[in-house]
C-alpha cells in the first residue's frame, strides 16, 4: 500500500493543532490561574474568520486585516489561544500601571499577568508547532477577528491566532 503525504495532510496538520493546544494550556501561569481559552478551527469556521477579518479590514481602512483574511483561506487549521482577564491579587506588582489590583479593576485595565500568561503559552505553542515543522505565524488580526466573532466565548478579551499550513512554502510570510 501506498499513502501519499496529501491524503493524510488535513488530518496530520488537525493531530499537530490538538498537540499546539495542549502545550499552550500546560504554560506556566501567574499564581497557577489559568484564564485561557483554547481552541482550533478549521474548514467553514475559518471561512468564516476571513470574512470577518476581511470586514474589519474595510470598516477600519487596514490592510493587514484585508491581507491576513486572505492567507488564512491557506491554512488546514487555525489555532486560537486567547485570555479572560482578571487581576490575581498580587500583593505587590503595579506592571498594569496601577499601584494594586483594586485599582487596576477599578479603571477597567489589564492586568499585565494576564497578558504575559498568554504570551508564554503562545511561546509554547509555536515551538510546538515548528516541532513540527509546521508553516506558522502568529497574528493578532486572526485574534481580533475571532474576539468580534465571540469564537471563545464572550469573556474573552486578548486573543491570537496562529494559522497553520502543511505546503511547499510557508503562505503566512513573503505575502
Amino acid at each position: 500500500m501506498i499513502k501519499k503525504e496529501e491524503q493524510f495532510r488535513a488530518e496530520a496538520a488537525q493531530a499537530a493543532a490538538e498537540a499546539i493546544c495542549l502545550a499552550a494550556r500546560t504554560a506556566p501561569k501567574g499564581r497557577g490561574l489559568d484564564l485561557l481559552e483554547i481552541a482550533v478551527i478549521s474548514g467553514d469556521t475559518i471561512e468564516k474568520l476571513s470574512w470577518k477579518m476581511k470586514e474589519i479590514g474595510e470598516r477600519e481602512t487596514h490592510s493587514t486585516f484585508l491581507r491576513d483574511a486572505e492567507s488564512i483561506k491557506r491554512a488546514q487549521a487555525v489555532v486560537l489561544i486567547g485570555t479572560k482577564l482578571k487581576t490575581i491579587g498580587l500583593k505587590y506588582c503595579s506592571f498594569c500601571g496601577f499601584p494594586n489590583c483594586a485599582e487596576t479593576e477599578k479603571a477597567g485595565a489589564i492586568c499585565a499577568l494576564n497578558a504575559g500568561d498568554l504570551g508564554i503559552a503562545i511561546g509554547s505553542a509555536v515551538s510546538v508547532a515548528e516541532d513540527h515543522r509546521l508553516d506558522s505565524r502568529v497574528m493578532y488580526s486572526v485574534g481580533k477577528a475571532s474576539i468580534e466573532l465571540a469564537l471563545l466565548g464572550p469573556e474573552v478579551k486578548i486573543a491570537y491566532g496562529i494559522p497553520l499550513s502543511v505546503s511547499g512554502k510557508n503562505p503566512f510570510f513573503d505575502r
